[in-house]
């Protein structure tokens, strides 16, 4: 009786050993694809089956049909077992489900469902399953092992790559490589400068992804050193008519890239939705400057954004990030960079506007308002009150000269991605620069139109004054790279307490008409004006700081 039971043990484990498993129920293969069939070897030739999806991009819960095909097999295939593989980390990803009688759901080490195989080894021409993308999924890859018979299959029988239509920081170091501005940010947020990759499962090309807020342009760009120059980039940019192209290029220094091909390998999903740009795409080919070789798969990564013309060609970039290492393109880990951050000429330029309109202008304004009376005696045949309006203002007008000269010559020329901040700053550097001209020719005191240049003036300044605060509101936007954004806010705050100020004054103004406070020693105008000057250098020296971490 023993030896019975031995022996069918032996028969049985034969009989696995020869048969594999014509049910299908090889969960225990999910991890390697390969079947348990003694010495038997993967076949080395092209496999003449291929798979094909109902759909090139997805978003997290789509569906999408798989189906593996018979392209050349005399007579179909037995045995199959088929998963969805992310690009980058390879993991399993997904969940499967079908109603093709040759086909059956497998457990896996990862979950249920997550790979489907054969229900018995009869030949078939196709299968096909439906697939259900999970949240976190990003661009994936099905892949098949596909058996003719017991000692024939082919392993690697792969679909094109499918990009996901949503991009996520959900799997940056795991699954792919990231870099963005703010560290860590998601591409889904509206100040968000990201982009990622991961190497293709064949071992050349990768998946790209890349966003920024920009009307214009977003590029990555792969170097030997920290320097923009003989680098290999790729730019995703936006035309005139709201096309957009992604292009493959080669730096040659600080002028514009040498375009190579207008077009990737493989697909693209490309977005400009509210005012947030986004491509992603598959390419082909290895990563290569003149300082390495194709062999060598670590660089530096740069990620820029910047305006382009009507054409989608680039102009110089505004915003760059830089990795803080070289990273190896053809593994995962994680990635941090270093934002180059503004300029010293945009940063001197926004110093130098605060400056002028948070203290010298303002202050200056005020004094020709709410101080003739204050401080009205005369000094050099003027009154104290005047020349000290008249200095104030002048310096608030060369001050606005030289920021806008900075600026200017930092730019080299109009620079259209950073909205309607230049628009507005050009207008108050126009009626600046006319306002103390004007002044000099206004009329004397006593002629009677000179309430036609009173009105004038008062309109003209306050147009500035309004204009100004709002340029500097959307240049502190421009350059806040802080998580919570505190720069405008504390601008907003300032705004505010201008116009608390103004309120009081204007009050004030009415009950001297009262004689509420005549007798006063320190007139009332001077108590107010030294608290508003200690506020306006209080809210000045937080956003210096403020300009000063950018």
């Amino acid at each position: 009786m023993e030896h019975t039971l031995l022996l069918l043990f032996y028969v049985a484990g034969c009989l696995v050993a020869v048969f594999g498993y014509p049910n299908g129920q090889i969960s225990v293969a999910c991890d390697t694809m390969l079947p348990i069939h003694g010495n038997a070897a993967a076949q080395s030739s092209s496999a003449p089956y291929v798979i094909t999806t109902s759909n090139t991009t997805f978003m997290p819960g789509d569906t999408i049909k798989v189906t593996i095909q018979n392209s050349g097999s005399p007579n179909g295939f037995k045995g199959f077992l088929l998963e969805a593989r992310l690009m980058g980390g390879n993991g399993i990803t997904g969940t499967f489900s079908t109603t093709d009688q040759n086909a059956q759901i497998l457990s896996c080490n990862t979950g249920a469902n997550k790979a489907v195989s054969h229900t018995k080894s009869n030949f078939k021409q196709s299968v096909t399953a439906v697939w259900t993308a999970p949240q976190e999924a990003g661009p994936v890859r099905f892949i098949a092992t596909v058996l003719q018979d017991y000692s024939t299959f082919w392993t690697g029988v792969k679909s094109d790559i499918i990009l996901t239509s949503q991009m996520s920081n959900i799997t940056c170091g795991t699954q792919k490589n990231c870099l963005s501005d703010p560290v860590n940010c998601s591409p889904n947020d509206s100040g968000c400068l990201f982009m990622s990759s991961s190497p293709s499962s064949d071992g050349i090309g990768f998946v790209f992804e890349m966003s920024g807020p920009t009307s214009g342009y977003v590029s990555i760009g792969f170097s030997y050193d920290t320097m923009m120059g003989n680098d290999d980039v790729y730019i995703c940019t936006k035309n005139s008519s709201g096309n957009i192209l992604v292009q493959h290029g080669y730096t040659t220094g600080t002028v514009a890239p040498q375009i190579s091909n207008t077009n990737t390998a493989g697909n693209i999903v490309a977005s400009y939705i509210n005012g947030v740009l986004k491509c992603s795409f598959i390419t082909q080919s290895t990563i290569s400057t003149p300082q390495r070789s194709s062999a060598n798969s670590s660089f530096y990564i740069f990620l820029v954004s910047g305006p382009s013309n009507a054409g989608g060609q680039i102009d110089k970039h505004t915003k760059t990030l830089i990795s803080k290492t070289t990273v190896d393109m053809l593994s995962i880990s994680n990635v941090t960079g270093a934002a180059s951050g503004s300029s010293p000429l945009v940063l001197g330029h926004g110093a130098l506007m605060l400056i002028a309109w948070m203290t010298t202008g303002g202050i200056g304004m005020i004094m020709a308002r709410y101080m003739k009376s204050a401080a009205g005696k005369p000094i050099f045949g003027k009154a104290i009150w005047y020349q000290t309006h008249f200095l104030l203002m002048i310096l608030t007008v060369v001050l606005t000269i030289i920021a806008f000269i900075m600026i200017f010559a930092e730019v080299s020329g109009w620079s259209g991605d950073t909205g309607a901040h230049p628009v507005l700053g050009c207008i108050v550097m126009i009626l600046s620069f006319f306002q103390p001209i004007a002044a000099m020719f206004r009329p004397d005191p006593k002629n009677e139109r000179r309430y036609i240049f009173n009105w004038g003036h008062r309109l003209n300044a306050l147009v500035i004054k309004v204009l100004a605060v709002a340029t500097i509101f959307l240049g502190l936007i421009l350059i806040d790279k802080t998580s919570n954004n505190w720069m405008p806010k504390v601008m907003g705050g300032f705004f505010a307490w201008e116009v608390l100020f103004y309120i009081i004054l204007e009050i004030m103004v009415h009950l001297k008409k009262e004689n509420v406070y005549e007798n006063d020693r320190i007139k009332p105008e001077i108590k107010v004006l030294i608290v508003f000057i200690a506020g306006n250098v209080a809210f000045l020296i937080a956003l210096l700081v403020g300009i000063g971490q950018s």
